[in-house]
């Protein structure tokens, strides 16, 4: 028998989705998250996946996401992926991994400058990543996003790379922010490091009448 999943959710001061991200790993795997302080500077034993949860790390200081990038514990998570671990971005971790080169591109400020907070559609332009195989032959879903810095660009080159390459993984199908090319979610050259701005451990429980990002969980217990 496989041996379950190992998690952990790295724990920024102001971060505000790790715990709801730490349930959502434990509902789909059955096993228990480890919550990583920032200041610690290795994860767990055997650890597949990180995940770099939602919310507003140091306070969003300077940039979104420049200060976390800094954080001790980050020279272990550059590793993990390094290595070919499995790592997980959402939202302000999706602009912490932009800080630390794991991915390309940067998120600013959304167009017309407004806090984005509701459910939105989202195409699959990829399903056949360790993110988004477990959806199978779905091409849409919902995802709720919560966000004032998810605005994604990047130079031509570097969009027309991750278009032929396939690293676009999700796509805005209502674009709420201004992101280049509708892009809501890439990933690196490896496919084992996603970013997204849409939260889907808000969407992986029945009981919160929103189960869209389930998915994303279940393709990683798979990967894993």
């Amino acid at each position: 028998m496989n041996r379950a999943m190992k998690s952990a959710v790295i724990v920024f001061p102001g971060s505000n989705c790790d715990r709801d991200a730490a349930r959502a790993l434990e509902r789909i795997s059955g096993a228990p998250a480890a919550m990583v302080w920032h200041k610690e500077t290795d994860l767990p034993e055997r650890t597949d996946l990180v995940v770099l949860p939602g919310g507003f790390s140091y306070g969003d200081y300077l940039r979104s996401g420049a200060m976390s990038a800094l954080a001790p514990v980050m020279r272990a998570v550059v590793a993990h992926a390094e290595r070919g671990g499995l790592v997980l971005g959402i939202c302000n971790g999706f602009q912490v991994l932009t800080e630390t080169r794991l991915l390309p591109g940067a998120l600013l400020r959304n167009a017309g400058l407004k806090f984005a907070c509701k459910d939105v559609p989202l195409a699959i332009a990829n399903g056949n990543t360790a993110f988004t195989r477990a959806y199978r032959e779905a091409r849409e879903t919902e995802i709720p996003i919560a966000h004032g810095d998810g605005r994604f660009v990047a130079d031509e080159a570097t969009l027309d790379r991750l278009e032929g390459e396939g690293r676009v993984v999700f796509r805005y199908l209502a674009n709420p922010n201004g992101s280049a090319r509708d892009i809501a979610a890439i990933v690196n050259e490896r496919g084992n490091v996603m970013g997204m701005m849409p939260h889907p451990e808000r969407a992986s429980d029945p009981a919160l009448g929103r189960t869209g990002g389930t998915a994303v969980f279940q393709s990683l217990l798979e990967a894993a």
